[in-house]
């Protein structure tokens, strides 16, 4: 009796269908979720996840970093039986990639769900395009590639089309690369583009700028890194752990007539916080125009797509 319900223990198992994800194209942002899918658990189980980049140097050394996926030597092979497939090209790269993977998706039984995570193209392009119905729109960011990124997405007004298990599968695979946030209108998707998802270069300028200005001092570049890398990472973990506002941990750190009061001056001076807003709306301005909608937004602009529905709190109200 036990080896027989063993048996058929095994027998259901081997039938369990795995969610299938694959990736066309296979760059760094692809990489950054490509690291931590293949360790995370969807519907039950590991996923099977192909890639296929038309550059084979590409293609190599990711297959190399990462031998348990597959690397499919065409878009046929890549794309068969998948049930989400992620697009990682660039954005200026679209036309052609309709061409080549629009018979491929087509042909397939059960149409996939596309997943985008390029920046700046609508989700109506890509049901243009390809064909497809069922189109989610991401912005990851590269701490994804060690758990820790945050990605901002949307199925839009065709959610009603998804299945649980297609939101289920496009959830764990951006669950993967750290927290994702699920929002109602595409509009924030181009938003976050400017904050979340180009975000890490401008901590990293700053880590550099941070880093130079220790090796002028007298530190050796290694001592300055670790004492740059340290204090950001600190900083933010006690701006999330102590819930205070900024400014409230600002001051608290800014003695009057002190050494940090004189660095902030010279900041403000500058017009540093002016400078990094700048820097956001200019990223968010280029989003819009790369998707091809109106990018004159931001302070004393009066265009671009606003949304019509607030922006949930974190849980989810």
């Amino acid at each position: 009796m036990h080896a027989a319900r063993r048996v058929l223990q095994h027998a259901a198992t081997s039938r369990r269908q795995f969610s299938k994800f694959a990736f066309v194209g296979a760059g760094k942002m692809a990489e950054a979720m490509l690291a931590p899918l293949q360790e995370t658990t969807i519907e039950g189980a590991t996923p099977s996840v192909s890639f296929y980049d038309v550059s084979c140097a590409v293609a190599k050394r990711v297959a190399e970093k990462y031998p348990q996926l597959t690397r499919a030597e065409s878009l046929d092979e890549c794309v068969d039986g998948a049930d989400v497939v992620v697009l990682c090209t660039k954005p200026q790269n679209c036309d052609a990639v309709f061409a080549d993977l629009r018979p491929v998706v087509q042909s397939q039984k059960t149409p996939p769900v596309l997943l985008s995570i390029l920046a700046g193209v609508p989700m109506e392009t890509f049901r243009a395009g390809l064909g497809l119905q069922k189109v989610a729109r991401a912005m990851p960011n590269t701490p994804g590639q060690i758990g820790c990124g945050v990605t901002v997405w949307t199925a839009g007004e065709h959610k009603e089309l998804f299945t649980d298990a297609d939101i289920e599968r496009c959830k764990g695979a951006l669950g993967a690369l750290g927290k994702e946030i699920y929002v109602e209108e595409e509009s924030y998707v181009d938003m976050s583009t400017s904050i979340s998802g180009s975000g890490p270069a401008y901590i990293f300028l700053l880590i550099e700028a941070m880093v130079d200005a220790g090796v002028q001092e007298g530190f050796s570049r290694e001592v300055a890194t670790t004492l740059v890398h340290q204090t950001i990472l600190g900083s933010v973990k006690y701006a999330m752990e102590s819930g205070e506002h900024p400014a409230v941990l600002k001051n608290s750190v800014t003695s009057p007539a002190g050494t940090t009061a004189s660095a902030i001056y010279e900041l403000e001076k500058g017009n540093f916080r002016t400078v990094v807003q700048d820097a956001i709306w200019a990223c968010y301005r280029r989003s819009l125009e790369m998707g091809g909608l109106d990018s004159n937004v931001g302070p004393g602009r009066s265009a671009g797509p606003k949304p019509t529905t607030e922006f949930p709190d974190m849980n989810g109200n």
